[in-house]
């Protein structure tokens, strides 16, 4: 399995804040069916962390698929439940990415 990070923007930057709170009062139930959605069309995918961010992202949710054509159906599922914005990234363990530079010092 592979690790991948999600972040989603459930606002466009120029929302009105009181448009911003009411999309947060709907959001745990579109969650939940976003979840469900998820296991039911991709039951591989295993989350690992869900995590509200105080920046730009909204939430950040790492997760393992087997492969990109998944992540990308995550991706679709979640625009599809009112995300405004995601962004997939390819996780890679820090010790993999030190085995991955040896040999590697001429470039």
């Amino acid at each position: 399995m592979k690790t991948f990070v999600m972040v989603t923007k459930l606002a466009p930057a120029d929302a009105l804040l009181v448009d911003l709170g009411s999309r947060m009062q709907d959001h745990a139930r579109k969650g939940r069916t976003w979840i469900e959605q998820i296991k039911e069309k991709c039951p591989e995918v295993q989350f690992k962390a869900h995590y509200a961010l105080l920046g730009y992202w909204d939430y950040m949710d790492i997760y393992e698929a087997p492969d990109e054509e998944t992540a990308a159906k995550v991706s679709i599922i979640s625009r599809g439940h009112g995300a405004h914005q995601v962004e997939n990234w390819v996780a890679i363990p820090a010790d993999r990415i030190l085995k991955l530079t040896q040999g590697l010092s001429d470039y």
